[in-house]
């Protein structure tokens, strides 16, 4: 058991480290940088946060030129770090490994897509929400205009059933959200390499809070979630979070058991009063929805030990070719160890 103590500010301006995942981010890179570097630079001027809070860009195995631009980037701001990945290793590992690496010099963390569809301008109601001695700040967005009908009833009726899963989602939020760092700690110590960060967030507890804003259409790019893998990412968050399919399972095989006896019974009635008729179709149907339900039945139960495979592996989440996160704060301690020795 670990105890996660109050999180030390020093002068009252924590350190804040905004983490983004970036996937083939070129077109979108350099306005998110700009937008980033200017929310940064005028909280660090209302003393808001420390001059030593850094943007840090994780290149999660772009194929574009992200990761030469947050080179660039790098070298142009003091204020900019990067991670690259050895491979692509999805977008909730490279959220996962910016706040591994961040936490080590951060007193908060704020996560935040490269796309920049949701709105910078809710940082500083973050940060101000954290001042006012919260440890996680959702951001929520205030309306679903920018999407489709379509996406729009299918994430209504995605976030109805998680509620009936008993699965804690905060409704309308996806990884736009600020962490203390003792939160950040919490989280981090589920180990499963299942992730739905959405789901294990609220685990932590801690005190929370919500900031509402617009959310706009992706700047640049092409969205990183396609229908297929929104309905993975969907699927995903179920089964990590909930065993009521299998529950489902056994309820619909109970009901399956029911009804066979009730039409044995009705068959052999029927035979007894010589109604007996050779029923080709009934047969088929009976056939084909017996198959389809073990079948889904089958699936459901595989996509649980499929999981239960991958975790017991204990491979590790993501592997890091190269970080300038750690390597800055470490010559910035080393120059300020000089200016005292001076």
């Amino acid at each position: 058991m670990i105890n996660f103590t109050e999180d030390k500010k020093i002068n009252s301006s924590p350190c804040a480290t905004i983490v983004v995942p970036c996937y083939n981010e070129e077109e979108v890179l350099p306005e998110t940088v700009k937008e980033l570097g200017a929310i940064r630079q005028n909280l660090v001027g209302q003393g808001a946060i420390s001059p030593a809070s850094k943007l840090l860009f994780v290149n999660d195995g772009s194929r574009d030129k992200t990761w030469q631009l947050i080179q660039q980037f790098t070298r142009e701001y003091d204020y900019v770090a990067g991670i690259k990945f050895t491979r692509n290793y999805g977008h909730q590992n490279a959220l996962l490994a910016g706040m591994s690496v961040a936490v080590k010099h951060s007193d908060l963390i704020i996560t935040i897509d490269a796309d920049l569809q949701d709105d910078v301008n809710a940082i500083p109601k973050m940060v101000a929400a954290y001042q006012a001695g919260n440890d996680v700040v959702y951001g929520v967005r205030n309306s679903r205009a920018t999407d489709t009908v379509f996406k729009r009833r299918t994430a209504l009726a995605y976030y109805g059933l998680m509620k009936r899963l008993g699965v804690n989602l905060v409704p309308d939020s996806a990884d736009y959200r600020l962490l203390s760092k003792r939160a950040t700690e919490a989280l981090l110590q589920y180990r499963e390499r299942n992730l739905f960060l959405r789901g294990m967030v609220p685990l932590v507890g801690f005190k929370s809070t919500k900031v509402y804003y617009p959310r706009k259409e992706r700047f640049a790019g092409e969205s990183k979630y396609p229908l297929g893998k929104m309905l993975h990412f969907a699927l995903d968050g179920i089964t990590s979070f909930s065993i009521a399919p299998i529950h489902l399972i056994m309820g619909l095989g109970v009901t399956t058991v029911i009804i066979s006896i009730v039409l044995m019974i009705y068959t052999v009635v029927e035979k007894i009063r010589g109604n007996v008729v050779s029923g080709w179709s009934s047969l088929m149907v009976s056939i084909w929805l017996l198959g389809g339900i073990q079948l889904i039945s089958l699936s459901v139960i595989g996509e649980y030990v499929g999981k239960v495979f991958t975790e017991v592996k204990h491979r590790p989440r993501f592997n890091i070719e190269e970080e300038t996160y750690s390597r800055q704060f470490e010559e910035g301690d080393r120059d300020t160890q000089r200016e005292h020795l001076d």
